[in-house]
């Protein structure tokens, strides 16, 4: 189990990342995700060994590592620029870290074979890597790192120079692989769907610190704050104020968009401000009701995403005209 105790971390003399703390079980593969600039690669290089922390340390199975230098530390990397060695074949590629270690050759070949086969690259032994699509070539980088069995896998931003339909085919393949090989696994990405299709637990980094942490389901369901809602594309977030408290756990609330009953488990002061959600739902649920003029409705997959003249949007099976006025059913939430 690898463990990330209270790093501190600094850059150009402001704080990067404050206080991290959290644990990667066997098995588990954990997303770090946050927007450009809020620390996950440099967490990530912390983790490998590739750079220093200011205060706090990183342990795998009760040990400290951070006197050990990053190639003993037996943790796998894979970058978005696939690291891979131009003059040398696939095979060669793969088999590099094997021969740093100075495995048997009958080993080596044995791994090689093995690793390309997870991959889906069985028979691609001698070909350049620089004929290879950038799918193929990340499934190299892939099959190199799990060629040195490591303890640990990371990944920093894999597949942020593939297509859409290239990334969705590799996120299915890599996440039967860590299932299937039970390795632990960090995963780095600035892409929410990307993070909600891997991860079995996901870690938001805002402001230098875990804002958010849970399943995917858990986050989707429960954001738990205006910048995670926002962040995630959840819903619009607005402004709203606490009007009195009803039955079953129900508040009374107000905004600019109208007067809305919202379940919370907030304890609220009358008047006291607060953010709402409000879900853009695809189907008539929900307690509340928002209406607007249609300004805009793009087809998304198999619905319509509307937005009104408010500044609102709405999901709705059906295309609505451009200036006609309409009325949804709305989810909103409390985000305190």
């Amino acid at each position: 189990m690898l463990e990330v105790h209270h790093i501190f971390k600094t850059y150009e003399g402001k704080p990067l990342l404050k206080d991290i703390l959290f644990k990667v079980e066997r098995g588990e593969t954990l997303c770090l995700l946050g927007a450009s600039g809020s620390g996950k690669s440099t967490l990530l290089r912390i983790i490998a060994g590739l750079e220093d922390t200011e205060s706090g340390f990183v342990s795998f199975d009760g040990q400290n590592l951070m006197s050990t230098p990053a190639h003993l530390r037996d943790f796998g990397l894979v970058f978005q620029d696939y690291a891979l060695f131009p003059h040398l074949n696939l095979s060669e590629n793969v088999a590099f870290g094997l021969r740093m270690r100075r495995l048997p050759q009958n080993e080596i070949a044995e791994r090689v074979v093995n690793s390309l086969e997870m991959v889906n690259l069985s028979g691609f032994e001698k070909r350049q890597v620089t004929d290879l699509s950038g799918g193929e070539q990340q499934r190299v980088a892939l099959a190199r790192a799990l060629a040195t069995r490591p303890r640990l896998l990371m990944f920093d931003e894999p597949l942020g120079a593939l297509d859409r339909s290239l990334r969705e085919d590799l996120l299915d393949e890599l996440r039967s692989i860590l299932h299937q090989t039970n390795i632990p696994a960090i995963y780095v990405t600035h892409d929410q769907e990307e993070a909600f299709a891997i991860a079995d637990r996901v870690l938001i980094l805002h402001g230098g610190g875990i804002v958010r942490e849970g399943t995917p389901a858990e986050v989707w369901a429960n954001p738990g704050s205006a910048f995670v809602a926002e962040f995630l594309g959840l819903g619009n977030v607005i402004s709203g104020n606490v009007v009195e408290k009803m039955k079953e756990g129900r508040w009374k609330m107000e905004s600019e968009y109208g007067v809305f009953i919202v379940n919370c488990e907030h304890e609220h002061k009358k008047g006291a401000k607060v953010h709402l959600l409000v879900r853009p739902l695809s189907v008539d649920e929900g307690l509340n009701i928002i209406w607007g003029i249609v300004t805009d409705a793009i087809f998304q997959q198999d619905r319509f995403k509307v937005t009104l003249d408010n500044g609102l949007y709405v999901y709705l099976p059906n295309a609505q005209k451009v200036g006609e006025r309409i009325e949804v059913r709305v989810r909103v939430e409390c985000l305190a």
